[in-house]
């Protein structure tokens, strides 16, 4: 009933969230339909206006998440990119080769930097040696230590301290994007007109907004617009009622109670590789108990998640990697799993975020499941900036965090090592264990294709043993653009969405 009740409470405040969409975005996006800054000379295909979900958690530093922004806006760019099946493909290198530990790179000639400076070995190697060196790594850089040197003048290459067969797919990452030297200052590094991409950072306004012209000198032609005014909007129902008032014309993450009260022509709906789970902590608190960790397992009832707060715009998860990879399904087996325990009113808290829409209400519905099953049960709920820091320290006995699977490579293991290893950037479970540790270690050392799918659904056979994870349900992403709106990327990774291509009619 839960699920239900809040659909019809949403659909009442659509109204009032149109009023609330313009108050919100109405000074940002006000005359952006005139061109500014040199970039924005000759709007032929006018200005995009972006409804973006999350704030920038640190100062767009391309070294954090905030990098998929700056990707999502194509201002900074890469040495390879992925295509639709996850190869690597050329960007701001054109070719590579592979001689045992060491990869080479031969840089696109003729591209320029935001601040018109020309791209060579040396930024290269100042961009990628800076996020090879950052504390905490880029996450695409777990277990990886890299070196880079220039090798001509021309080319670079970069050697790994272990044989590496996916050095391309992880240079993929936005968070190894290629800037220019003024960005690096001191430890910080600033985006700010450094980028290569055919859209310069003109301004970013913090949590508020942020602007972009058109780069004319841009190495694989003229954008189309004539550049892009980005309002951060958290708020899901405003975000969806801006493209139903005509305040935004490309808003991303539409909240599934919000996608059914818009017109069906303005919504894409893409399955894609992120899943929405329960990190349970194995370190400390009742979680410490396989048994325990086991009884919150067989508690959890996620097809209720997908039909009540999902409203069926989900599928039900099998394990960790969804149908965004198929091959997933095919190789899995059956995992050996723990006997329940009887909870016996254990306390637990549970923590979640705000920014995406439907995760306080996937809260509430594992409270009241969870409490069923015999545990006190307490939710702490906040924006995802303010909680991250507590939920990475392990200070939460379970979290429910929507994760995306093979964001950064196009490759699972990358994601898997990160989450779940031992020494893994972002294990929220604060996880542990020699055979996890194990199973990560060969998937990551397994050349790609076959092998390595095999490898990964061992090693994601190996975390649901120890039912340090609950995976729940797989979503698709909903993306809404106006009617007027042509070339918008619907990327099922979030590294694109406004490319050279997209402009207005």
């Amino acid at each position: 009933m839960l699920g239900n009740a809040s659909s019809v409470r949403r659909g009442l405040l659509a109204a009032v969230a149109v009023t609330t969409a313009s108050a919100l975005l109405g000074g940002c996006f006000a005359g952006s339909g005139s061109p500014t800054g040199e970039g924005g000379k000759g709007a032929d295909g006018g200005r995009i206006r972006v409804a973006m979900m999350q704030p920038p958690r640190s100062g767009l530093s391309p070294l954090s998440d905030d990098a998929f922004k700056l990707s999502r806006w194509s201002t900074a760019e890469t040495l390879v990119r992925l295509d639709p099946d996850g190869n690597a493909v050329p960007a701001l290198a054109t070719d590579w080769r592979r001689q045992g530990r060491t990869w080479t790179f031969t840089l696109r000639g003729g591209v320029t930097f935001h601040d018109g400076s020309p791209l060579t070995p040396a930024d290269v190697v100042r961009s990628l040696t800076t996020a090879a060196q950052a504390s905490p790594k880029p996450r695409i850089l777990d277990g990886v230590e890299l070196t880079v040197r220039a090798d001509g003048p021309r080319a670079v290459s970069v050697t790994t301290a272990q044989d590496d067969p996916l050095v391309p797919q992880r240079l993929s990452s936005p968070q190894l994007s290629i800037l220019a030297a003024k960005a690096y200052k001191g430890r910080s590094v600033d985006p700010v007109g450094a980028g290569t991409g055919p859209f310069v950072l003109v301004r970013a306004d913090g949590t508020a907004s942020a602007t972009l012209d058109r780069y004319d000198r841009y190495w694989g032609g003229r954008a189309k617009a004539a550049g892009i005014d980005v309002r951060y909007v958290p708020d899901g129902t405003a975000r969806a009622a801006a493209l139903r008032s005509g305040e935004a014309d490309i808003v991303e993450a539409v909240p599934v109670s919000q996608a059914g009260l818009l017109d069906k022509k303005l919504i894409t709906e893409v399955p894609m590789p992120r899943t929405n789970t329960l990190y349970l902590n194995t370190e400390r608190g009742p979680f410490r108990d396989p048994a325990l960790r086991a009884a919150a397992r067989a508690a959890v009832d996620a097809r209720t998640l997908v039909s009540g707060v999902y409203e069926g715009r989900a599928d039900l998860a099998g394990g960790l990697l969804g149908p965004a990879l198929p091959w997933a399904a095919k190789l899995r087996t059956p995992v050996r799993r723990t006997a329940p325990a009887e909870p016996k009113g254990a306390t637990i808290t549970i923590g979640t975020f705000t920014d995406r829409a439907e995760l306080p209400e996937v809260a509430q519905l594992l409270q009241q499941q969870l409490r069923e099953a015999g545990f006190t049960v307490k939710l702490d709920v906040r924006e995802y900036a303010h909680i991250e820091a507590d939920a990475l320290a392990g200070k939460f006995d379970a979290f429910v965090l929507s994760r995306a699977t093979v964001l950064d490579s196009g490759d699972p293991a990358a994601y898997l090592y990160s989450d779940f290893a031992g020494d893994g950037s972002f294990n929220i479970s604060q996880l542990s264990d020699p055979a996890v540790d194990s199973a990560l270690a060969t998937a990551s050392a397994t050349p790609s294709g076959d092998a390595r799918r095999r490898a990964a659904i061992a090693a994601e056979a190996a975390v649901l043993a120890t039912d340090a994870a609950v995976p729940l349900l797989h979503e698709r992403v909903i993306q809404g653009d106006a009617a007027h709106v042509v070339g918008a990327a619907h990327d099922p990774r979030e590294r694109e969405l406004v490319t050279v291509d997209t402009h207005v009619r």
